[in-house]
């Protein structure tokens, strides 16, 4: 349970950011940290377990007919991520409380930096393709807020890298759903066990190019390379924990897991080693054309992970061991220069290398441990990256694919650690060496120096020591390929081939160092195509051109112009199923059951209210006659047998009778467009031919069959189950409680829709009217919908029983009509009827009835229902059934709480509804949405309709 035990305490983190950083302020980061570090502690307790060459796993049923299960496993790869995401991410805890000004807002930082490590966690230690899949997704939403979350400037470059990495997130999607539909599971385990199952599968190729594709697109590999270095909009926080330990590597540790079933595939390779060390080389010389020290740094990410990414591509197990050492290596120095750098951008004030100059003098230490990481990055011993950049070297010479193959990619990796080694020393000579420009700076606190330093000695002291790291990166080494032999982790392996290429290259970026007047200028002289962020937002702009083309037709502000499309079809359709019955056997109109003599009146008078309601000039007769409508329908229901659905249908109607009313109060008493003829005998003509295909296709296909399979399961296992005897309660909270929760959060998603659409239009307050006199028009009663003295009388003696009828059908929804959702309906009522009665005043003023907590409270209640499910080893919101316990005649049972989030969420929603609509004026909102439709270009103003 480590994993789980690490995965509770970091969410249980996020959680508490909010509270910490009240207390707190910035310095919140610190007691984050802690709990990074105890983390880091507990998943390095499993180390002896997994250097045995063994694993730790957990599985609990998750969509047991889908053979998909919530499985977690750590293993040596596992752990290697594991520990850096942890590792690094504590270092960036310490470092963002003096990195942070004072008055900085940081609860959205730590919230959002402690849910990215949880997702990060996850996708490492899922063992299930499903639940790898919504961590990878999890990962590139958190990224998103984060480097949206600098400055407004940011919107597009985190939208940028958004659409990117969503992309790839896709492809992995297709690739885990052809991979479940060819070998059965989701297993990651038993997958990477049989790689010639999957291999001798036509889908083997498709699958092995979405995989690439995924893992490109995370990665920021060519041609998806360009989202990166525009998210260094971020803040340097941010930055450093991306490219060091989380995001970009996810893709490298998605290769790396799947690397035992392409390996020696020479399409997989040859993609691999050429597009990685193609954008090894191409991310090198792009950083060598930067001033920006941030800039130079994600340049710099770039070419490392293609370095990563073509060592992968080799497959064998000398190049896994050089790429998981590669890994470890990465995340110390590119989470080193980071920090540093905006050390340097908040002293200094500047990160342009040409505003810098002698720094060495007035921040030693800073220069210091920027010339180790700086070294580490350039492969120079004694630093851990001279080990693992010999390693890739090493596995290089021998790709053993095509003969060409391996000279090529040595001569890639050569040249991308030259051109790192002369930006490397560009760094520290241009910031660090020259005369001094800013005399008066100074060291920084030693408390924003340390998580750098700790890095960079780390980075150090692993170099000579790399032989510590051998059992960990060997484990590593062997889960992802079985069946090789590591080799030994060592910091001297003598004088190999290896070492040669690595004195090559370092010759080589000392040389272009030493000309690095000369080498600046033919770096801009060098033409390079559009940027890649450029051709995006292109192809982005001509997609949302393509849109606004597409969705003209549907710009209208008419109901009935959104209507016509709709019903039109219905009417198409209805003729084309009249032809498909009139071409099949005959068989009697009428239902085997057929119309009672009740079922005549009820329709009579449905009929003549809906005519009265298609000729109303009057918005409050037309509300008035829509309930009615409403409310024959509910009783036609009643006299059906289904008294939960009329009860149902019956609150819903008074509950839009209060929303109408709210509403009517700032709108025109009379209906716009209403009497136009040419226009009123085209809609009746279009809505009586909609009205006789729905007739027809309801004879037609109603009342001729038995009852379902379904519906007979249903009736028979209801009670014996559950203990309930209202079978349609049963079916919502107990055998359909997933889509009950599915349908609760589209409640939710539309409450906070509500919340946010009319905050910024509340303008309209007791006494606005539409013309600003003070009169309601519509409604009639108190000016400007003030308080109505009789509506009070009646709100205050009335809500008490309606709120103890509401707890009576919550209750007895279990055996009876009732139940959550109907009683908070009775609720809701009340709440409208308290706003009718206080006229603009805002119901939610209370603490206790805020649409925000009711609704994350309901929505957390239903899914820690669901989880306890999990604890007691059943899947998902199928809680272990206990005997209910009965009182005064109503049975509650362990299910009650899932109807109690359905109640607060519910209730949370009619809030929501009553507070905004009753409080708020419409028309600023509906005129900023006509002003924006007529500054949209093309001539789509004409299209705007003002009726």
């Amino acid at each position: 349970m480590t994993m789980v035990a690490v995965l509770v305490l970091l969410t249980g983190l996020a959680a508490t950011a909010p509270l910490l950083t009240r207390l707190l302020g910035r310095d919140a980061g610190y007691p984050l940290a802690l709990g990074y570090l105890v983390s880091c502690g507990l998943l390095a307790s499993r180390m002896p377990v997994v250097l045995d060459n063994g694993a730790v796993a957990v599985t609990a049923p998750w969509l047991p007919s889908l053979e998909v299960a919530f499985a977690l496993r750590l293993d040596g790869l596992s752990m290697v991520f594991g520990l850096l995401v942890l590792g690094v991410g504590a270092l960036i805890m310490m470092y963002c409380p003096r990195y942070l000004t004072p008055d900085a807002r940081c609860t959205s930082l730590y919230t959002l930096l402690t849910l990215f490590t949880v997702a990060m966690l996850g996708l490492v230690f899922a063992s299930d393709m499903v639940l790898l899949f919504l961590f990878w997704e999890l990962t590139t939403l958190c990224s998103f807020f984060l480097i949206g979350l600098a400055s407004p400037a940011a919107a597009r470059p985190a939208t940028r890298a958004l659409l990117v990495t969503a992309g790839g997130g896709l492809a992995l999607l297709a690739a885990v759903v052809i991979l479940v539909g060819t070998l059965g599971t989701a297993d990651l385990t038993t997958i990477l066990a049989r790689p010639d199952r999957l291999l001798a599968s036509p889908a083997a190729w498709a699958v092995g190019a979405l995989l690439i594709v995924a893992a490109f697109a995370k990665s920021a590999q060519f041609p998806f390379h360009f989202w990166l270095p525009s998210a260094m909009v971020a803040i340097t926080p941010v930055s450093a924990y991306l490219h060091a330990a989380t995001m970009v590597k996810a893709g490298i540790y998605l290769l790396i897991r799947f690397s035992p079933v392409y390996a020696g595939q020479p399409a997989w390779t040859i993609t691999l080693v050429l597009g990685g060390l193609g954008t090894a080389v191409l991310g090198a010389f792009l950083a060598l054309r930067q001033h920006d020290l941030k800039a130079m740094l994600a340049y710099s990410t770039v070419s490392q992970l293609g370095l990563l990414v073509g060592v992968i591509g080799v497959g064998t197990t000398a190049a896994l061991a050089a790429a998981v050492l590669h890994t470890v290596a990465h995340a110390l120095f590119k989470a080193t220069l980071f920090m540093l750098v905006g050390i340097i951008d908040r002293e200094a004030g500047s990160r342009d290398i040409r505003q810098l100059s002698g720094l060495r003098r007035v921040m030693p230490v800073t220069a210091t441990l920027t010339g180790l990481a700086a070294m580490s990055m350039a492969g120079l011993a004694p630093l851990l990256g001279f080990v693992s950049k010999e390693a890739i070297f090493e596995a290089l010479i021998r790709t053993g694919v095509d003969p060409w193959l391996s000279p090529t990619a040595e001569v890639l990796a050569v040249s991308a650690s030259a051109l790192t080694f002369a930006y490397g020393a560009r760094i520290v000579y241009e910031t660090f060496a020259g005369p001094t420009r800013q005399p008066d700076l100074y060291e920084p606190a030693l408390t924003f120096l340390a998580p750098a330093g700790v890095a960079a000695l780390l980075s150090l002291m692993l170099g000579p020591a790399a032989a510590l790291l051998g059992p960990l990166i060997d484990q590593a080494t062997r889960n992802a390929d079985p069946g090789g032999e590591p080799p030994y982790v060592a910091f001297w392996h003598g004088f190999t081939p290896a070492l040669g290429l690595s004195v090559l290259a370092v010759g080589l970026g000392f040389a272009l160092f030493a000309a690095r007047a000369r080498v600046d200028r033919i770096v801009h002289a060098v033409p390079l195509p559009p940027a890649g962020a450029t051709m995006f937002d292109h192809s982005y702009a001509t997609l949302l051109r393509l849109g606004h083309l597409v969705g003209r037709p549907a710009r209208y502000d008419s109901p009935g112009a959104h209507l016509f499309r709709p019903v039109l079809l219905l009417v198409l359709l209805g003729a084309v199923g009249s032809w498909a019955l009139a071409s099949s056997p005959p068989s009697p109109l009428w239902p085997p059951t057929g119309p009672t003599a009740g079922d005549w009146p009820l329709l009579v008078l449905v009929a003549v209210a809906t005519a009265g309601i298609v000729t109303a000039r009057s918005a409050l007769a037309a509300i008035a006659l829509l309930g009615l409508v409403g409310l024959l329908v509910a009783t036609w229901f009643l006299l059906a047998g289904a008294p939960d659905v009329a009860l149902t249908l019956m609150l819903v109607e008074v509950l839009t009778a209060v929303v109408g009313m709210l509403v009517l109060r700032r709108l025109p008493a009379r209906l716009p467009g209403a009497g136009r003829q040419p226009v009123s005998c085209f809609a009746g003509a279009l809505a009586a031919a909609a009205g006789i295909v729905a007739v027809v296709a309801t004879l037609a296909l109603t009342g001729r069959r038995e009852l379902s399979t379904a519906g007979d399961y249903f009736l028979r296992t209801a009670e014996p189950q559950t203990g309930g005897e209202n079978v349609v309660n049963v079916i919502l909270v107990d055998f359909r409680a997933f889509d009950t929760l599915g349908e609760a959060s589209v409640l939710v998603a539309v409450a906070l829709g509500l919340i946010g659409l009319f905050r910024a239009g509340r303008v309209g307050r007791s006494g606005d009217g539409p013309d600003g006199t003070g009169t309601t028009s519509a409604a009639g009663g108190s000016g400007g919908g003030g308080p109505d003295l009789v509506l009070r009388f009646a709100h205050r003696l009335l809500t008490p029983v309606m709120l103890v009828v509401s707890a009576y059908l919550f209750l007895r929804g279990h055996d009876e009509p009732g139940g959550g959702f109907i009683a908070a309906l009775v609720a809701g009522a009340a709440i409208g009827l308290g706003q009718l009665a206080h006229g603009g005043s805002r119901v939610a003023a209370r603490r206790w009835l805020r649409p925000a907590p009711l609704l994350a409270g309901g929505l957390l209640t239903c899914l820690a229902v669901g989880l306890s499910a999990l604890l007691l080893g059943e899947p998902f919101l199928t809680p272990e059934h206990t005997p209910a316990v009965s009182a005064l005649g109503l049975s509650v049972t362990p299910v009650t709480l899932f109807d109690v989030g359905i109640y607060l969420m519910v209730v949370g929603l009619v809030t929501a509804a009553v507070d905004r609509l009753g409080a708020t004026d419409v028309r600023p909102v509906v005129e900023r949405q006509r002003a924006v439709a007529a500054s949209v270009p093309t001539g789509a103003t004409r299209e705007v309709s003002t009726r």
